[in-house]
């Protein structure tokens, strides 16, 4: 059965590389019998080679030319003017269609979950909904959901998706004064949750700025016929801003939605330390507001397919419903390890391996002080910390930290007292002369180290199961479920832990094969390219199955394309002419 994906993409595959750039194209390639249209978010460049079911319909740079906040496939400055004012730009039935869906997004984010404020607000925004008020023709029936605040939100997010889809875009009216003054009254409003109350002008002006990068999808021109309406199904690579052009075309054509994801978006803004200057009302509003996309999302979804527990855990708490969730393990490719993986004698028998971002929430200092111990304990022990490629700016600061920690735990070592080689402690960088491969990298050692504090789905430790290492690993994110007692796992934080388990694998060589052994054969199971593949061709035919019929443009006519017209004979030409298609209509 040929199905038509509309594959929602970010990081801008097949344009660059971002973390799911190669699962997403390891999935085009390996379902070669569907077809896969890409919608990328992200700044298009030099495509990707893609195979033949496979073609790029729609690009989406959100940032827009020379800075400018107007997504690129939508720049029509004339229908919105300079973005401080709507009333220029909107007659007065549009400027109240705009005001009243703003106000409905901005009180579902500002209202605590279950206020009775924000079911008097969504109830007197059904009753404005009514026939032949000035808002009937385009407002769908209201949201049904257990919380007001979220259907308040969701009401909110559709009519604004359905005004952008008649007029083009509304980037200049989301930062409008007229929409910052409605954020204002929202957050003021009784039984706003407190942060969002004690915001101010500041924090409304920066709000609304992140509030309209968010919402670019519903400027694109993605929602028409040709486009994500002619999709079978879309699949979004990911939550947040990734998925919301799937939102609405569920929204609009009724496609079924697809969400997978390998990191949770919701998450990751929970922890990311980017904005750790804003203020505390700017906080609680920038949560409010991934939180309230990420659970619409979770809720219009036809299936989720987190990537492990972890995130599966992370859904089930913003409301998804478990019956809808199926973990699928992302597939990584086995066979450059298989050589590694069938012999077991190689590596160094002292050594251990870490392999991986450097980056604070892989708590080297941890390790550096466990190997300290391993060290006064075990003389021959080595340590590799072999780092991946650092593209960020400053990304080197931790790296050099490090180092100068390394240099006084190993102050002998680091000066050069012991001949070239004997350091205790390296500090590589795969590809370079001395890793240049991860396979040569996982082959140097006997036992595989994670100090990690954070971890999502970390790939690092399959790489090593698929080569047989045996593994010593923090508790954190799907650390368990990986190693599924084929490791040893120990408290994050603690390293008189992490070096007890690093020296019961060094010196017990036997239980160090037998772990190893388990570990390849769990990877091989669980996480190979195979099993992925296997798992979303199923679910691809299994959403099918449950859509409702599909009929795409020029297929209005009962029976237009018969079967006969697909043989060659007298009757093809007839056939064709009455169905007003070709042969392979």
């Amino acid at each position: 059965m040929l199905v038509r994906i509309g594959l929602l993409t970010e990081g801008g595959y097949p344009y660059a590389t971002g973390e799911s750039g190669p699962w997403c194209d390891r999935l085009v390639r390996g379902l070669g019998r569907h077809e896969f249209d890409l919608y990328a978010l992200g700044r298009p460049g030099t495509p990707l080679p893609l195979p033949p079911n496979a073609r790029v319909v729609r690009t989406a740079d959100l940032e827009g030319p020379d800075g400018d906040r107007t997504p690129k496939s939508r720049l029509d400055r004339a229908a919105f003017g300079d973005g401080r004012t709507i009333r220029r730009a909107y007659g007065r039935r549009e400027r109240r269609r705009f005001t009243e869906a703003f106000h409905a997004l901005a009180t579902g984010l500002c209202q605590e979950a279950g206020s009775a404020v924000a079911a008097a607000v969504a109830a007197e925004s059904a009753s404005t909904s009514a026939p032949g008020s000035a808002s009937s023709s385009v407002s769908a029936p209201r949201t049904l959901t257990a919380d007001p605040a979220a259907a308040s939100f969701a009401d909110g997010l559709y009519a604004l998706a359905e005004l952008a889809r008649e007029r083009g875009g509304l980037p200049g009216a989301l930062r409008s004064d007229d929409a910052v003054r409605t954020l204002e009254t929202a957050c003021r409003a009784p039984g706003a949750r407190r942060g969002a109350a004690a915001a101010g002008l500041r924090d409304h002006l920066a709000f609304a700025d992140h509030l309209e990068r968010a919402l670019r999808p519903l400027s694109l021109d993605w929602y028409t016929e040709d486009a994500l309406g002619a999709a079978d199904l879309c699949h979004a690579a990911a939550g947040g801003t990734t998925a919301l052009p799937g939102l609405l075309a569920k929204r609009f054509f009724g496609t079924p939605l697809l969400v997978t994801e390998y990191g949770v978006r919701l998450r990751s803004h929970y922890l990311s330390t980017a904005g750790a200057e804003r203020s505390a009302p700017l906080r609680a509003l920038l949560a409010a507001l991934h939180g309230r996309l990420a659970s619409e999302t979770y809720r219009q979804a036809a299936l989720l397919t987190p990537g492990n527990a972890h995130a599966r855990r992370w859904q089930e708490k913003c409301g998804a419903d478990r019956d809808r969730i199926r973990t699928v393990h992302p597939g990584m490719a086995a066979g450059r390890f298989a050589e590694v993986g069938e012999d077991e004698e190689s590596g160094d028998p002292a050594t251990l391996v870490w392999v991986g971002r450097v980056e604070p929430a892989k708590d080297l200092i941890a390790l550096l002080h466990a190997f300290a111990e391993i060290r006064a304990r075990q003389p021959d022990a080595r340590l590799r910390i072999v780092a991946v490629p650092v593209r960020e700016p400053g990304g080197g600061a931790y790296l050099a930290h490090c180092k100068g920690l390394a240099a006084q735990l190993f102050p002998d070592e680091a000066a050069g007292a012991h001949a070239v080689g004997e350091n205790p402690v390296t500090f590589e960088e795969l590809g370079g002369p001395e890793a240049p491969t991860l396979e040569d990298t996982y082959a140097s050692g006997a036992v595989v180290v994670l100090s990690s504090v954070v971890e999502g789905f970390p790939a690092s430790l399959v790489e090593a199961m698929f080569c047989a290492r045996a593994t010593v690993s923090t508790d954190v994110g799907a650390v368990v479920e990986i190693i599924g007692g084929t490791g040893l796992v120990v408290p994050p934080r603690n390293p008189r832990a992490l070096a007890d388990a690093c020296l019961a694998l060094l010196r017990d060589p036997e239980r160090r094969h037998r772990l190893g052994a388990a570990a390849r054969a769990r990877a091989l199971e669980l996480f190979t390219v195979e099993q992925n593949l296997a798992a979303f061709r199923g679910i691809y035919l299994e959403l099918l199955s449950h859509a409702p019929v599909r009929h795409r443009p020029g297929d209005g006519v009962p029976f237009a394309h018969p079967a006969e017209a697909h043989v060659p004979g007298s009757w093809t030409h007839k056939a064709v002419t009455a169905g007003s298609g070709g042969p392979d209509a």
